[in-house]
């Protein structure tokens, strides 16, 4: 198993078009061997995947960052300390997003241009990483062969979500960023150097405009997301307020009720007295008239 994690590890760190043409490479190399059809079960990560893939290798530093605080932030809901839990989830939500846009400029250094539906899948991975543990493995493999989402409630399901059961626990290797070489002394300047710097400042002014624009994106949303709660809480305070009206009304209501009622059962009683007296003197006069009458 440990051959075989080796092999998906050095796979999964290809370009996504070279990893079809590697793995069948690698199978035919195997053929005859126990190895060889477990190769061949090794699925094409999605692009998605690949991109989380290249990140664990190439930004290892902000992966364990983000595993870090998703450690914290399931210890502060597990012992439901309410602040910790806020300023974990906030910090969660921007690092997050941070983490992203890095992605997504390993990936364009890469070759690849990364659109704004794979990066919400490469966003909801590393969400789901911090809020449940076994994400959080499957992440750190860079074995993945599809996007992770999970709610912190449900299980996820991980293990279709990697190359191989086996590979949570699997750690990638991070690679190495290559120093550039030293020139020559005697090299024959480049006459198209300057042609070369206008286009690498163009790449990044390019670079820059897209983050630029993605984290407006975000702020716009985030501000229209304000606006939408502010108008709704004016609104219930609004609601809550003629509420406490009608209550002070019914309330006096109530209590006027109240003392009417007090007054009505006084009346009756006094007036029960009455019809009793008034019924025993006519019986009286009933009975004399009777004896009067014989």
């Amino acid at each position: 198993m440990a051959e075989l994690l080796d092999i998906a590890e050095e796979l999964y760190g290809l370009p996504l078009a070279d990893f079809t043409p590697a793995r069948d490479a690698k199978v035919k190399e195997l053929k005859g061997t126990p190895l060889a059809p477990q190769v061949k079960a090794l699925r094409k990560p999605s692009l998605a995947a690949w991109v989380v893939n290249l990140l664990v290798r190439h930004d290892t530093e902000q992966v364990e960052q983000v595993l870090t605080i998703g450690a914290a932030l399931r210890e502060a809901q597990a012992s439901m300390s309410a602040d910790e839990l806020r300023a974990l989830t906030k910090q969660r939500r921007q690092l997050t997003a941070a983490v992203t846009t890095g992605a997504r400029r390993i990936a364009r250094e890469a070759g690849t241009r990364v659109t704004d539906s794979v990066a919400e899948q490469v966003e909801a991975t590393l969400t789901a990483a911090m809020v449940d543990e076994q994400c959080g493995l499957a992440l750190r493999s860079g074995l993945l062969v599809s996007a992770l989402a999970a709610t912190g409630v449900d299980p996820a399901d991980v293990a279709a979500a990697v190359a191989a059961p086996e590979a949570l626990g699997f750690a990638a290797s991070p690679v190495e960023a290559v120093a550039p070489a030293r020139p020559e002394l005697h090299v024959v300047p480049d006459p198209e150097a300057d042609l070369k710097a206008v286009a690498a400042a163009e790449e990044a002014l390019e670079a820059a405009e897209e983050a630029l624009d993605e984290a407006s994106k975000a702020h716009q949303e985030a501000a229209d997301a304000v606006a939408t709660l502010e108008a709704r809480s004016l609104q219930l305070q609004a609601e809550i307020a003629e509420l406490r009206a009608r209550l002070d009304d019914l309330d006096s209501a109530a209590e006027e009720t109240a003392d009417e009622l007090a007054d009505a059962e006084e009346a009756r009683d006094e007036t029960e007295s009455e019809l009793t007296a008034a019924t025993r003197a006519r019986d009286d006069a009933a009975s004399a008239l009777e004896r009067l009458q014989r």
